[in-house]
């Protein structure tokens, strides 16, 4: 019994040496703890722009093979952060106003870039020979931006080039 006695004055004893010169975890930036603030991550605008420079380049080159998955995965990815950010901005609103405020403005940006891997697609599959495929691409960035944004007037003109609408937008 007497040794039960011992044990917490034990753990006084030993327990109070500095720990501070044995741990070496340091990190220079605290903004590394955050995963996903890096640019280099993949749930990322700047990976939507990536995959837009990406296709640019294999246009250039003339591989529309390369150049329509680079552009597609950019829309993907464009489309997944739109829905994340709307998703939270929806479940906090009532809530903390700040959080709806930065996914709103987020979302803004992905909706922008969303149109412009929409368009950029648009094109190639114009220049390939598949308006067909091109016509829902257009639609969903006159939806996503409105018809009064230089995107959305942009799309429109090419549905009426393609003969998909006939009403010049005279906004």
């Amino acid at each position: 019994m007497k040794f039960l006695k011992l044990i917490p004055i034990l753990f006084i004893f030993f327990g109070n040496f500095s720990y501070k010169n044995l741990v070496h975890a340091e990190i220079k930036n605290p903004k590394d703890y955050k995963v996903l603030s890096n640019d280099s991550k993949k749930l990322s605008i700047s990976n939507v722009e990536f995959y837009l420079k990406e296709g640019d380049k294999f246009i250039k080159k003339g591989d529309f093979d390369k150049a329509k998955d680079s552009y597609l995965d950019a829309r993907k990815l464009a489309q997944q952060l739109a829905i994340f950010y709307s998703d939270l901005n929806s479940s906090f609103k009532g809530i903390d106003a700040r959080i709806p405020k930065e996914m709103q403005r987020k979302g803004k940006s992905t909706l922008q870039i969303l149109a412009k891997s929409n368009e950029r697609l648009a094109s190639l599959y114009l220049k390939t020979g598949e308006p067909e495929v091109a016509v829902p691409l257009l639609v969903e960035t006159i939806r996503i931006m409105s018809p009064e944004s230089p995107e959305g007037r942009e799309a429109y003109d090419k549905l009426i080039q393609l003969g998909f609408a006939e009403t010049k937008y005279r906004g």
